[in-house]
């Protein structure tokens, strides 16, 4: 049987709507207090109750917080998914389920450890109500594992203790299920070979979702207004700006200094946003792949206007209504060619909680500074998985980033101003708010084709005019953006990486597990698009290129050969796509065969 001490896989098998989403979240938050850091990961149907879920939960002392693949320990909870729970399990592992119902031995594997412990039976022996026989038939199998696992028993009373802080009615039949899964446990249960030991692995890090991170990025980016139309799973962003915003936002006195606006649907939330930053707000909206479908048109109009706005795109699978509660980087060239035309949009890829905390306020200052729409590319694992990352680095003094903005004064002086006209060579025109000045100033904005001055203008050098100008501006945009995160193997390497987003934890343990096979690589994680020249300059510097994505058809590698003409055959793409997250196994796997393949080929030319 498998044997270790913080470093194993569980997963919990549910139904939706059972009431285990809790219980199953102390059981991480649990490991967490005991300075083992821990990844979880929801995995949910996109109905209501009834159908699968999953919670999964890496405990890894080392800090690894991608998925590695494989479960050791299988909480089967769910008769419906039994079969494929089981198969799951690694051999030598083990396999946790409710006794009660005898099951015939062909239900099992020979190769792994079943333990059995009779929830329903308990939960029927101690109480009375239906309701509560269900849910607490959770807390009863989070009493058992603590026993097993060596979890310590007063982390979870605490926990407990502060879930239901406030309604003693409900802390205390709960804390009394727990005891008494342990106590039954204690009773009958042999020891596993899987144990939680208290470390000191955790530090200052906290334990957030990127919605979370990002709602509150965007209050500290100073945004101030929010329209949104809600849609899985971006929807929990607009929530937490509304928490913060409130609790920031609002004078003493009660006045709120924000607006948020709940609209008809993703046109008219998209169409409010590109109307506030037309007007000097800095404003947002949060929503997934159909809703940047429905809002090409304002995406388009912000672009060719000049006008801020910002996007945080929750990615999830598609097409269409697609896989709305499973995780893609799949509107990666939706999204940078939003609308028609000839249209470029920078893009930003946070990679964990922390990021979308910092690159959704950066969002805000890129989008003033450059007049145009900014994406925030998150996804749903990084959105709605709760992540230990680095505290976010609060700023008091924060100075926002207002761009090219022409004061009354400038304007009243008789300074030269032409709201389309390229003044510094780098493409971005000035700019002012409505009101600023009676006769020069906001309303000089059009979406059409038009002179320097906003004139309006069908003649074909103005219209080349707007559109160079408008290249020069996005090549600008590439000192402005993140820039990439490059490792460097420890010996000089032919092998290079490139990743982005989410694929990032996952990414990095791969590195580490192909070092200790005695292949180095690379790694330039990828932070934002436009591309710097150093992507293409990693290319270039490395014989054997890898771009790992989670989309089918190799989006942001299609991006990189379009920006800077590469050869497609250089660089392969690593493509994961199946809507759970990507792992550390796929990845190594995924490089391995690909080189061990290129040299068999170079071994039978020779």
């Amino acid at each position: 049987m498998i044997q270790a001490t913080n470093d194993f896989v569980i997963k919990f098998a549910n139904v939706n709507g059972s009431g285990s989403a809790s219980a199953n979240e102390l059981f991480a938050k649990a490991i967490l207090r005991m300075g083992v850091p821990v990844s979880p990961r929801n995995i949910f149907p996109s109905n209501i109750q009834g159908l699968p879920t999953w919670y999964e939960v890496r405990v890894s002392e080392a800090g690894h917080l991608g998925r590695r693949g494989g479960v050791d320990l299988m909480v089967a909870m769910n008769p419906q998914t039994w079969a494929t729970d089981v198969a799951e399990i690694e051999s030598g592992g083990y396999l946790f389920y409710d006794s009660t119902k005898p099951l015939p031995p062909s239900a099992f594997r020979e190769d792994i450890q079943v333990i059995g412990m009779p929830l329903t039976m308990l939960c029927v022996k101690h109480y009375n109500d239906p309701r509560q026989r269900q849910l607490l038939k959770n807390v009863l199998y989070l009493g058992g594992l603590s026993t097993l696992l060596g979890i310590e028993p007063d982390v979870v009373e605490k926990l407990l203790a502060e879930q239901y802080q406030g309604k003693p009615q409900l802390a205390q039949p709960n804390i009394d299920a727990f005891r008494l899964g342990r106590q039954w446990a204690a009773d009958n249960l042999q020891p596993i070979g899987l144990k939680v030991r208290r470390a000191d692995n955790v530090g200052d890090r906290i334990f957030v979702d990127g919605n979370t991170a990002a709602g509150l990025g965007c209050v500290y980016g100073g945004a101030t207004v929010c329209a949104w139309y809600p849609i899985t799973p971006s929807t929990s962003v607009a929530e937490a700006f509304e928490k913060y915003a409130r609790k920031f936002r609002t004078t003493a006195e009660g006045e709120k200094k924000y607006a948020i606006v709940q609209a008809e649907d993703e046109i008219a939330s998209i169409g409010m946003v590109v109307g506030a930053g037309w007007n000097g707000s800095r404003a947002f909206t949060a929503t997934s792949g159909p809703g940047v479908s429905l809002m090409t048109e304002f995406i388009g109009l912000a672009h060719f206007a000049e006008i801020p706005a910002t996007i945080i795109n929750v990615q999830r699978g598609g097409p269409s209504t697609g896989m709305p509660t499973r995780t893609q980087q799949a509107d990666v060239l939706a999204c940078a060619y939003a609308s028609h035309g000839d249209t470029k949009h920078v893009l930003l890829f946070p990679e964990d909680p922390f990021e979308a905390f910092e690159q959704s306020a950066a969002a805000l200052d890129l989008a003033d500074r450059l007049q145009t729409p900014v994406f925030v590319m998150l996804d749903l694992d990084i959105g709605m998985n709760q992540r230990l990352c680095k505290p976010f680095a609060w700023d008091e003094q924060r100075q926002y980033d207002r761009g090219k903005v022409l004061d009354f004064e400038e304007l009243e002086s008789g300074r030269p101003f032409g709201r389309y006209r390229d003044v510094d060579g780098d493409g971005i025109p000035f700019r002012t708010y409505p009101g600023t000045h009676p006769k020069r100033g906001a309303f000089f904005t059009r979406g059409t084709t038009k002179n320097v001055d906003a004139g309006y203008s069908e003649r074909g050098p103005d219209y080349l005019e707007n559109v160079h100008r408008l290249v020069r501006k996005f090549v600008t945009a590439r000192g402005l953006v993140p820039q990439p995160v490059v490792t460097s193997a420890r010996q000089p390497t032919r092998v290079g990486v490139l990743f982005y987003g989410s694929t990032s934890p996952a990414m990095h343990e791969s590195a580490q597990r192909l070092a200790s096979e005695g292949l180095g690589i690379d790694l330039m994680r990828i932070r934002a698009y436009p591309f710097p020249e150093s992507v293409r300059d990693f290319v270039l510097a490395h014989d054997h290129v890898f771009l790992v994505e989670q989309n089918r058809d190799a989006q942001l590698r299609t991006l990189l050969i379009n920006e800077y003409g590469l050869n497609p055959a250089h660089i392969q793409p690593i493509l994961h796509y199946d809507g759970t997250p990507i792992t550390a196994r796929f990845i190594s796997r995924a490089i391995r065969d690909h080189l061990d393949r290129i040299a068999d080929l170079e071994g039978r030319a020779a």
